[in-house]
C-alpha cells in the first residue's frame, strides 16, 4: 500500500494530497515572493523531498498565533496585525518540514528544517494562488486543520517547480 503524501506545485499554487496514491484533496497555497530556492536567508520556497518532521498546534483554535513555533496566547485579528505590520503571520497549525536530499534540501546550508519552513495557516485575507510567504508554504486556516487531520507526522511532502 503506498503512503499518505503532499505534492506542492509552486507553478500551480497548488497543494494535492494522496491517500494511498490517489489525489483525494485539492487546496490553494502562497509560496515564496522571492520564488525558488533552497539557500538559507533566501526568502524562497525549497523543492526536493521532505518530510513532515513535527506537527504542531492540535486542539488549537483557528487563528492562534506562533512565533517560534510557541502558541503566544494571542488570536489573529485585524486589530492585532495592525499593531504588529512586520509580522509573517503563522496560524492555526505548523507542519515543520524537514528536507530528505543532502546538499539539496538537508544539511548546511540549504537545510530546510533549519530554515523554519512550514506548511502552515495564514490570515484568511490573505490571498491565495499568488506567491506571497516569505518561503513557507501558506494555506487557509480551514484547509491547514482538515490537512494536519488527515496525515501522520513523518508524510512525504515533494515541492516542485511545476
Amino acid at each position: 500500500m503506498t503512503a499518505v503524501a503532499i505534492q506542492v506545485s509552486i507553478a500551480r499554487q497548488q497543494l494535492q494530497l494522496f491517500i494511498p496514491g490517489e489525489s483525494v484533496r485539492s487546496y490553494a497555497v502562497s509560496t515564496a515572493k522571492k520564488g525558488i530556492g533552497n539557500t538559507e536567508n533566501s526568502g524562497c520556497t525549497p523543492v526536493g523531498l521532505h518530510y513532515v518532521r513535527a506537527k504542531i498546534g492540535s486542539g488549537l483554535p483557528v487563528n492562534a498565533v506562533f512565533v517560534g513555533r510557541r502558541f503566544t496566547g494571542e488570536y489573529y485579528t485585524p486589530a492585532l496585525a495592525a499593531r504588529y505590520p512586520q509580522r509573517d503571520w503563522i496560524l492555526t497549525r505548523i507542519l515543520w518540514l524537514c528536507g530528505l536530499e543532502p546538499g539539496i534540501n538537508r544539511l548546511g546550508r540549504v537545510d530546510s528544517m533549519r530554515r523554519f519552513i512550514y506548511i502552515h495557516g495564514t490570515p484568511d485575507s490573505e490571498p491565495m494562488g499568488l506567491p506571497l510567504s516569505h518561503g513557507c508554504v501558506r494555506m487557509r486556516n480551514a484547509d491547514i486543520i482538515e490537512l494536519f487531520e488527515l496525515i501522520p507526522a513523518g508524510c512525504r511532502v515533494s515541492i516542485t517547480a511545476e
